[in-house]
């Protein structure tokens, strides 16, 4: 049977890929509101640093898990991984809704981390094997599209029902969901590694190391600030007196916005490239991440929330897109696994130095420090990024 590569081709098996990429997406939006105030309102915890050691815990297994099966995939194929990723996944909402103590949501984020690096490093990297170089932006954006909205909606969701039933078991039975579609879902999808191994090594250009290096480092500047939202957003708002129900609508504001936006800045970046948008994007989430640190009402912090998820839309497909573009022929499963390897390290970077310098200086100096992060990761890509795009964007077509 002859290999095709493109959208419209294989548009049954991208349509799987990326509802698979929303129940992953929903996995985490079910801890985004309820864990952080769990933490402080019904184990007592507080240190700040403390609070935030589950996302620590959280993204060290992710960052082992994306280096681990990337290179797997590229030998053994990514189905097997996408199934196995989801198996680790379905414990984890029924550790969290037992819990009986802060110990047990740190081992079921363990478990959260594998999972996630493992799935969602398949769906990305799969989506990218069917289409191709060509539209690999417009994929990698409606991936990311489908996992961060339904991080957004699950967001929502698990705060509305803690608000009108309390923090404990009842926001996690919507994770026992997704981790069950999530797996039939996974079972479906055929793997793709024929597709990886058929596209022309020729097409990816020599990056170098110091294009690569800028690449990672932006990568986890951009999960230090998703860390510190995930933390630390839930606990200011609450200290500025907004309650349950208007903290999950501004936590979920965030990664909607990412999620939506980023349905357009895939396929942007095919067409116009990728320096620009990650450059902007970068400068975008410092100025958001500003507008947090002065926000002391609801619509302020919504603004705030807009703007942060606005420019991580421009950064994070793009990011994925640049390095995918440079990946040699039957590796794109590695250059994808590296790359989110360092760009989730973020996680535990952000955790611990962003709950530190709260328990130090408080809440708000952690969030003016990572904007302080932001700024000069911004100023460092517009001196060291290269453009991958080497097709003429007018060569690009419209349809896929």
């Amino acid at each position: 049977m002859s290999i095709q590569h493109g959208v419209r081709a294989n548009l049954a098996q991208h349509a799987l890929l990326a509802a698979n990429a929303a129940f992953i997406g929903a996995m985490v939006g079910v801890e985004r509101t309820v864990v952080p105030l769990l933490a402080s309102d019904v184990f007592g915890i507080a240190s700040t640093t403390l609070v935030l050691s589950f996302i620590a815990g959280f993204g060290s297994t992710k960052a082992l898990a994306n280096l681990v099966s990337g290179r797997l995939a590229d030998r053994f194929g990514r189905r097997h991984l996408l199934v196995g990723g989801w198996l680790l996944g379905l414990p984890v909402p029924l550790l969290l809704m037992l819990a009986p103590t802060w110990g047990w949501v740190v081992g079921a984020n363990l478990l959260l981390g594998a999972q996630q690096g493992l799935t969602w490093t398949m769906t990305l990297a799969m989506m990218g094997d069917l289409a191709g170089r060509r539209r690999r932006g417009l994929v990698m954006g409606a991936n990311e599209f489908a996992g961060y909205v339904a991080i957004g909606v699950a967001t929502w969701l698990t705060g509305q029902i803690a608000a009108a039933h309390g923090l404990r078991q009842a926001p996690f039975w919507l994770g026992v969901a997704a981790a069950v579609a999530g797996l039939a879902t996974a079972v479906m999808v055929r793997d793709t590694l024929p597709h990886a191994n058929g596209q022309a090594s020729r097409a990816a250009p020599d990056l170098g190391a110091s294009h690569r290096a800028v690449c990672y480092q932006a990568g986890l500047v951009t999960k230090v600030n998703d860390a510190g939202v995930w933390g630390l957003l839930p606990l200011l708002l609450e200290q500025r007196g907004l309650d349950i129900a208007a903290i999950a609508t501004v936590a979920a504001a965030y990664p909607l916005v990412w999620g939506i936006g980023q349905l357009v800045t895939g396929g942007l970046s095919d067409r116009l490239g990728r320096r620009p948008l990650i450059v902007t994007g970068m400068f975008a989430q410092a100025g958001g991440l500003a507008l947090l640190v002065g926000a002391h009402s609801f619509g302020a912090a919504m603004v705030a929330a807009g703007v942060l998820g606005g420019g991580t839309a421009l950064v994070y497909p793009t990011l994925l897109a640049a390095v995918g573009d440079g990946a040699r022929r039957g590796r794109s499963g590695s250059a994808l696994g590296t790359y989110r390897f360092w760009r989730d390290l973020g996680f535990v970077v952000g955790a611990l130095g962003v709950g530190a310098l709260a328990d130090l200086a408080g809440i708000p100096a952690a969030v003016a420090g990572t904007a302080g992060g932001s700024l000069a990761s911004g100023l460092l890509l517009a001196w060291g990024l290269r453009e991958t795009v080497v097709t003429p964007p007018s060569s690009v077509p419209l349809r896929a």
